[in-house]
């Protein structure tokens, strides 16, 4: 998803002739703190972000605005700072996926979460739990906390899909969680989709590819990079000083 939407950043950063510093956080507070704190240092003219997993307080955000430094958000936001952003409907596609899987057949559809301080999940589960409610099925809710530790993520569903009560459908909030299911089904002797049905937001070129192909909701990544990026090179060429405000 990232690889996609930073091809849709550079390209409208080439054609403004500008250059392209990406910088990862590996879903750490601390190292997006420490990356802000080295953008201040003047090397940048303005910062697109899609904020880690970890981070609730916005506060070294507010550095970067105060500076005057035009500041866009893209996929993952956060709701405390009211600044541009560019995200897929998130809430709609949790309806969508749960929807799928019931209307494949899943009498108890679970959701595979991550983070519980991201939009996106926040938005994907409400999707859900709202979708159940609609079918009259607010009683079959599975929420499965997952994480960024592929094998912890494999044992977690693992050790669900071998439970008395184990659900009979998987809505995955990202790829990395979709393959984590695949493979804790293999582990445990489950079939996909005879035994349980799977779903999540993906990228995956390979999706089709997979044994067996692996239902997608498709995000734009490419077109949520240019977005993002044509919105920031709208600010700077404003010139204008950019005000922002908290809600």
């Amino acid at each position: 998803f990232f690889s996609q939407v930073i091809e849709g950043i550079e390209e409208v950063a080439a054609e403004n002739e500008y250059h392209v510093l990406v910088y990862l956080t590996h879903e750490s507070l601390q190292k997006e703190i420490n990356i802000v704190r080295h953008l201040q240092s003047g090397r940048v003219d303005g910062v697109l972000i899609s904020i880690s997993s970890e981070t609730v307080n916005v506060d070294h955000l507010n550095d970067i605005r105060n500076m005057g430094l035009p500041l866009v958000f893209f996929d993952r936001i956060s709701k405390k700072l009211k600044t541009p952003s560019v995200t897929t409907n998130n809430y709609e596609g949790g309806i969508q996926a749960t929807m799928h899987l019931i209307e494949a057949g899943s009498k108890k559809p679970a959701y595979f979460s991550l983070s519980q301080n991201l939009s996106i999940n926040q938005n994907r589960m409400k999707g859900y739990l709202d979708a159940l409610e609609k079918k009259g099925m607010p009683n079959c809710t599975y929420i499965l906390q997952g994480g960024n530790d592929h094998e912890v993520n494999v044992g977690i569903m693992s050790k669900l899909l071998k439970s008395s009560d184990r659900p009979d459908g998987v809505f995955a909030c990202v790829e990395e969680l979709a393959i984590a299911t695949y493979e804790a089904c293999s582990s445990v002797g489950l079939r996909i989709p005879e035994d349980v049905k799977v779903v999540c937001f993906s990228n995956l070129h390979t999706a089709s590819l997979l044994q067996p192909s692996l239902t997608t909701i498709r995000q734009p990544a490419f077109e949520i990079g240019k977005a993002a990026a044509i919105i920031l090179f709208n600010l700077l060429e404003s010139n204008e000083k950019i005000e922002y405000s908290n809600e």
